[in-house]
């Protein structure tokens, strides 16, 4: 679970439950972190209302800094908060499956045909 995870409004008010959602949906995006870069990972989420009235309409912004500096973000604008939260999760994973491909080797895949090759 990840620990450092700021929650914060811009014309918005965070109510408990949101902030309840926010911390179990992407707290939980740790577990696909590599072993290194789980650590000391902070994570920044920030509400923006953008329209007031009729049509509520709700910017919803996340940053992951990892180890190294590297930063991983994602936004998404939305009518309902906590399937905004949901669609930027989706996008954080992505990220982090990209940022995890060029971090950590690959192991050399061989063939069966190769590993039963006749030597000599």
């Amino acid at each position: 679970m990840i620990e450092k995870i700021d929650i914060s409004g811009n014309g918005y008010k965070i109510e408990e439950s949101f902030r309840k959602y926010v911390e179990k949906r992407i707290g939980k995006l740790d577990k696909y972190l590599p072993k290194g870069a789980k650590k000391d990972v902070v994570c920044k989420v920030v509400v923006s209302e953008i329209g007031k009235g009729k049509n509520d309409k709700y910017e919803l912004s996340a940053a992951m800094e990892l180890i190294g500096g590297k930063l991983i973000a994602a936004r998404d604008e939305c009518t309902n908060l906590f399937a905004g939260v949901d669609l930027v999760e989706a996008k954080l994973l992505g990220q982090i499956r990209r940022y995890k491909l060029e971090v950590q080797p690959h192991r050399q895949k061989r063939s069966l045909k190769n590993l039963f090759k006749k030597r000599g």
